[in-house]
């Protein structure tokens, strides 16, 4: 009941100012990734408190429910509403306000935008559009500070953005969440101190056909429909953002979030309904000595505090850290009859963190099935993530370990 007065109340805040354009249209839709999972989990990983070395699941990976309206030729209005991971360990699964803003047209070259939102910086997939993603789920190191000092990747922003001439360009400034968990002496972590201004931007020139820039959620794949190649830079600083311990005692060492990203992507259509989308990225990443951290994508399942090895529990792996990434992606996609439409691609993360004494190598293996002419409005996917494991111990690399997922997603209007 209280998600949907939730709901209600937005639907009435998106309201506001109908009278000053004759029925403006309201867009929604309803997009949902449903997925079958088996795992081969990091060594001492327990399900309620079960050891398990390998966990088959079904479970709803994200459910989107955008809404959004243009109230006026200079106003622009946006929700959405949704939630992750509904697994065997979830009760309910609550409807979240992910984002919620405004956005004032002064021209193509200049909107401001003002609420929650997924407008950050950086590079081009800080915050991706889960919609249109090539890899099954990949990539998801770029979501930096997720549920750290976010909500799933969004803040409270206000932001600038626009198209001139060639370039787009977006700068935000975001209030990081208050973070309250009590740090690890030694470890660097998010600092439990008064959060600062975290200050993002990201500038792109575009060769050929020009992107929206409506959403912060970029498109992953236009499979064989838009020809485009863009070459970008951004960056990322927040001030006292992490620390190696509580920040009231004087032995705690702080440290700037100081990060930056050179990418570029290409969308390529070819003869006969055959399309090529490459992605090229290199992230120079700076969170404090030595800060790495692990995730397990849908990982809600295992119990937190398992796993004996630096990876942890369930599929996690050492995805994000202080030191240099180089992430890329290449896709084929071609019809296989007039109703399917199927894209290979190939995705490998390869991070030199400094924590680590060797390099983690990530690769992400996915087949895409576009069906009935939908496209990722209708789409059936495949993918196997083969992922390093590491030592305690020596910080090197003893094992590797696979996931395997089916994931249907459907899309309503």
């Amino acid at each position: 009941m209280k998600n949907i007065k939730e709901i209600v109340l937005v639907l009435m805040l998106l309201s506001v100012g109908l009278k000053a354009q004759d029925k403006p249209k309201v867009n929604w839709s309803i997009t949902t990734q449903l997925w079958a999972r088996y795992s081969d989990l990091n060594e001492g990983t327990t399900i309620n408190g079960e050891k398990t070395d390998s966990y088959t699941d079904v479970s709803i990976r994200r459910l989107r429910i955008p809404v959004s309206s243009q109230i006026t030729p200079k106003i622009y209005t946006y929700a959405m509403f949704g939630g992750n991971n509904f697994n065997h360990k979830s009760q309910n699964f609550p409807l979240q306000v992910l984002d919620l803003y405004a956005e004032y047209s002064f021209s193509k070259e200049l909107e401001v935008g003002l609420g929650k939102s997924g407008w950050q910086g950086l590079d081009r997939w800080n915050v991706r559009s889960s919609k249109s993603l090539m890899g099954l789920d990949s990539p998801l190191f770029s979501l930096n500070t997720v549920n750290k000092d976010d909500d799933l990747g969004r803040n409270l922003s206000v932001w600038f953005k626009g198209q001139v001439a060639k370039f787009d360009y977006r700068l935000v400034v975001s209030n990081p969440i208050t973070v309250t968990k009590a740090l690890t002496v030694g470890k660097v972590d998010f600092a439990n101190n008064r959060p600062r201004k975290r200050v993002s931007t990201y500038v792109k020139y575009q060769f050929f056909e020009e992107e929206s820039n409506k959403s912060s959620y970029q498109t992953g794949t236009y499979i064989n429909k838009k020809k485009v190649f863009n070459i970008g830079i951004g960056g990322q600083f927040q001030e006292k953002a992490f620390a190696d311990g509580d920040v009231v005692s004087a032995a705690t060492n702080l440290y700037d979030m100081k990060n930056w990203a050179v990418d570029s992507f290409l969308s390529l259509p070819l003869e006969v309904n055959h399309g090529i989308t490459a992605y090229l990225g290199c992230y120079n990443l700076d969170f404090g000595k030595n800060y790495i951290r692990s995730v397990d994508a849908n990982g809600s399942v295992f119990d937190s505090s398992s796993g004996t090895t630096y990876n942890g529990d369930g599929n996690g792996f050492p995805m994000i850290g202080t030191g240099t990434t180089w992430y890329t992606q290449f896709g084929y996609a071609f019809p296989v009859n007039k109703q399917v439409i199927t894209q290979p691609n190939i995705a490998v993360q390869y991070s030199n963190f400094d924590a680590l004494e060797q390099a983690m190598v990530l690769y992400d293996f996915t087949v895409n099935f576009f069906l009935n002419g939908k496209g990722h409005g209708n789409k059936l996917s495949l993918g196997y993530q083969y992922r390093p494991v590491f030592d305690v111990a020596s910080l090197k690399e003893i094992d590797r370990k696979g996931m395997a997922v089916l994931q249907y997603q459907i899309s309503i209007k």
